[in-house]
């Protein structure tokens, strides 16, 4: 399906990464303990096995915000070509938004990191053009982090949420809703496991 999806693991206090993000800490302080159901906690269910799936599955084009793609800042001042080394798991194009150009970067698997210095909409229209033209489901995904979901949810493109509520407060760092304006969303398929409740949304249709 063309539908456009994105899938974030948060804390119980709303959280999708923890404070001091860093070279050495890219989720935050603590952030890992929102996803140990999908990176092999033992504890991990049947149900933590379906969320994977849903998360791994394949999309046609993805957009993702610049501190998602790594921890530079400014100017690309050094050598960065992302946190998943030399086959990221996207196998498609993606969209990063940055202030900075850069030329795209070609890894191994089909991955193609393309970098948009004029915001989210135009990265957004890149993805979903990127994603027709490729054949296959021809769906976008939003891949993060915060401020990039935050931005699709605000320009109203998110067809399908699916949240991984993890049983942990954090107190602080990078949180999913601070400025969102509208939550049109409901509930079509809940899954229960000791590590976390995922909960998978679809946009409300009118009337």
């Amino acid at each position: 399906m063309s539908d456009t999806t994105c899938h974030m693991s948060i804390s119980l206090d709303g959280f999708c990464a923890g404070p001091h993000q860093s070279r050495d800490h890219p989720l935050g302080v603590r952030g890992h303990e929102l996803h140990g159901w999908h990176i092999g906690d033992p504890r991990a269910t049947e149900a933590d096995r379906t969320a994977t799936s849903w998360l791994m599955r394949p999309r046609g084009a993805y957009v993702m915000g610049r501190n998602m793609f790594g921890p530079i800042r400014g100017g690309w001042d050094e050598p960065w070509d992302g946190w998943w080394g030399p086959e990221p798991p996207y196998h498609a194009p993606v969209f990063v938004l940055t202030h900075h150009e850069r030329e795209p970067i070609e890894m191994q698997g089909g991955t193609t990191f393309h970098f948009v210095t004029d915001g989210f909409d135009a990265a957004y229209a890149q993805a979903r053009e990127a994603a027709a033209a490729g054949g296959g489901d021809g769906g976008v995904d939003i891949a993060g982090g915060a401020s990039t979901v935050r931005q699709a949810l605000n320009a109203g493109v998110v067809d399908e949420l699916t949240l991984d509520i993890a049983p942990v407060l954090l107190g602080g760092g990078e949180s999913l809703f601070d400025g969102v304006r509208d939550f049109d969303f409901e509930p079509v398929e809940v899954l229960h496991s000791p590590l976390t409740t995922h909960v998978r949304y679809r946009r409300r249709q009118p009337g």
